[in-house]
């Protein structure tokens, strides 16, 4: 599925953009993106597997197939959130200033896109490609992350504290894309956590969407013995 139609169905939209690895997404992924959709009054809020994730040593465990499959089935059954094959259509790292500038491109404009990130990877925004313009290519929402608040970027990044708003406050005197902090309660759980416990043998219940559970099961993803091939 692709991440924006035709120009003219764009305008006066409000585009969230989740993004990442997820291998596999889980239920903390889909929470943020309801949590944003909801507070910031989104019109939709689309969910991009990363093709290779630049901050990450390794290729991801699972196929480019695999992973839209799970984060399709993920967003199936939830109202406003979307999945698109934005960044695995494109060759090389995924650099979120790459995928802004694509949905650009396509109509949108810096005021429309809202990039969800958790408190957790934005305390590093600094060793992000293209810092401090990719945060003028889009709204940025910083969600919190269990032992991960938002109370310590201000100290972490003091020279975006002018820019930083609670979610859905009003920003006046804002004279160009800000940064929305949300307060959330996510689940605390991670794809680590769902790999590892796949790897033992151990349930997966409640941590992923029961979907993408099945999915996993029927497939034997993240099996130790599985080959982890791109299909």
């Amino acid at each position: 599925m692709s991440a924006i139609g035709h120009r003219s169905s764009v305008i006066g939209h409000r585009i969230g953009i989740l993004g990442g690895t997820l291998d596999p997404i889980h239920c903390g992924h889909v929470g943020a993106a309801s949590a944003a959709l909801e507070a910031l009054a989104l019109s939709q809020v689309l969910v991009i597997p990363s093709h290779v994730p630049p901050h990450r040593a390794s290729r991801p465990v699972e196929s480019a197939y695999h992973r839209f499959a799970m984060a399709a089935l993920a967003v199936s059954t939830e109202p406003g959130l979307a999945v698109s094959d934005l960044e695995l259509l494109t060759d090389g790292p995924s650099y979120t200033s790459e995928t802004l500038e694509r949905l650009h491109a396509q109509g949108l404009s810096a005021a429309q896109i809202f990039f969800i990130t958790g408190a957790d990877a934005f305390a590093d925004i600094a060793t992000w490609k293209r810092y401090p313009e990719v945060l003028n290519l889009a709204h940025f929402v910083v969600v919190s992350r269990p032992g991960h608040t938002l109370d310590a970027l201000d100290d972490r990044l003091p020279a975006l504290a002018d820019r930083m708003r609670p979610a859905g406050a009003a920003a006046h005197g804002a004279s160009g894309p800000l940064i929305h902090l949300l307060q959330a309660a996510t689940p605390d759980v991670s794809s680590t956590i769902v790999r590892d416990r796949l790897k033992r043998g151990e349930p997966i219940t409640g941590l992923v969407p029961p979907l993408v559970e099945a999915h996993i099961l029927k497939h034997r993803l993240y099996q130790v013995e599985q080959s982890h091939g791109e299909i």
